[in-house]
């Protein structure tokens, strides 16, 4: 966590409702930084089911196995959650790490260990000591509270300069719904679900293979639209849990393809955006934050790739820096993109602006229109390919000195 909070930060945080059937408490257990909490225990005293996407990293961590091997299983009574270490790429230290805490997380609250879920996120190739935090998962399990949302955005912040909240409620089955949730992230952020973690509780009653369905498809236009540094991390973690406590203010079951979810649907996919963004506007050093919308491409999937070789380009996003209207980087990136792509159709647009049109400069270019545009906090990119009907957006912010400064040394 740096000194100063992101200009990009929200103005004001959400107001965290307490959500009925979960508990979750922090602690300070030391484990890479001091005075800071760093260990969250989320608890269901009722078993709650859940879903969850994984980083697609052919090097994860002992966490990610951990849960994967768990998810199958449908059912949550627990997730133990620490920052400051990644518990990625330790080897068998690592799985056996991740044993002593299922073990001391099941043993604390009376269920199994393939109803603990973990999540690390710090430093890739340190042994994690779990007895540094094992110790205290009894003392977190009795003493968690329903209204600990803040708190627990706190505890698995990193090099986060703000912790990332988001609720909303929608109507499901005859009832009111509250979907709370909280991420962290801020550098290594190119989430391939699935250093991006993210837990989202509902008080809904859905069985798992319906919420796993609804994170599925959530996901991608969200945390797999977003990236920092276009570095996938060896980490990354979504989950969704529902607690199941509506049904007993009569919430109806749901299956797949009940129309009583559209509601429920839309308010999980924006609040999942609502947090995804938050986590780009995070972005190590970020002063910027750039949406890139690419329209006309063959199809979606095409779109995506030319918004992301936009996003992901050292070149663009330092020009963004530099607040230079630098329209050029974006053909390069297009260009690059190996997607199918014309340049005498190829228009760009800086917000309003529209900078380039048929393959050249636009005859009506005014550098300093596009470059109020630039100077702008929220940039708005529009290119439009002219082949297709195939559509996209994703979202970036700027590469700046500060996140040479951060990274450089980040284990220090």
């Amino acid at each position: 966590m740096s000194g100063s909070i992101s200009p990009l930060a929200p103005k004001t945080y959400a107001d965290m409702p307490p959500l009925r059937g979960v508990r979750m408490a922090t602690a300070a257990a030391g484990i890479k930084y001091k005075n800071r909490t760093d260990v969250l225990m989320m608890v269901f005293d009722r078993p709650a089911t859940v879903a969850g996407v994984l980083t697609r990293s052919k090097c994860p961590s002992a966490p990610v196995d951990f849960c994967r091997a768990n998810l199958p299983g449908g059912v949550a009574r627990a997730v133990v959650v620490n920052s400051g270490n990644a518990n990625a790429f330790t080897g068998r230290k690592g799985r056996e790490s991740t044993k002593m805490t299922a073990e001391a997380a099941a043993k604390a609250i009376g269920c199994s260990e393939g109803e603990v879920f973990l999540a690390s996120t710090g430093v890739i190739g340190e042994p994690l000591d779990a007895t540094k935090f094992s110790g205290v998962l009894d003392s977190l399990a009795a003493s968690g509270t329903e209204d600990f949302w803040f708190e627990a955005a706190k505890a698995i912040m990193t090099t986060d300069t703000y912790p990332k909240v988001a609720t909303r409620t929608a109507a499901l089955g005859g009832v009111t719904v509250t979907i709370n949730g909280i991420a962290k992230g801020a550098g290594m952020i190119a989430p391939d679900m699935a250093t991006m973690l993210s837990f989202v509780v509902t008080d809904a009653d859905i069985p798992a293979a319906v919420l796993q369905s609804l994170l599925s498809a959530g996901v991608g236009p969200t945390f797999n639209s977003v990236t920092v540094d276009s570095d996938t991390s060896t980490s990354d973690t979504l989950m969704l849990f529902a607690t199941g406590a509506a049904a007993t203010d009569g919430q109806k079951p749901v299956t797949a393809d009940d129309a009583t979810l559209d509601g429920f649907r839309a308010a999980l996919n924006d609040l999942l955006r609502d947090l995804a963004l938050q986590v780009v506007r995070d972005g190590e050093g970020a002063r910027k934050m750039v949406e890139i919308t690419v329209e006309g491409a063959e199809n979606d999937e095409a779109a995506k790739r030319i918004a992301l070789s936009i996003a992901n380009s050292p070149l663009v996003k330092t020009a963004v820096a530099g607040e230079d209207a630098n329209w050029g980087r974006i053909v390069m990136a297009v260009g690059k993109s190996g997607e199918m792509a014309d340049r005498d159709r190829l228009a760009i647009w800086f917000g309003d602006v529209r900078v380039a049109v048929d393959g050249e400069r636009d005859p009506a270019y005014s550098e300093a229109a596009a470059t109020a545009v630039m100077k702008r906090e929220d940039i708005p990119v529009r290119v439009e390919i002219g082949l297709g009907k195939g559509r996209a957006t994703v979202w970036t912010c700027d590469l700046t000195k500060e996140y040479v400064e951060i990274n450089g040394d980040y284990r220090s």
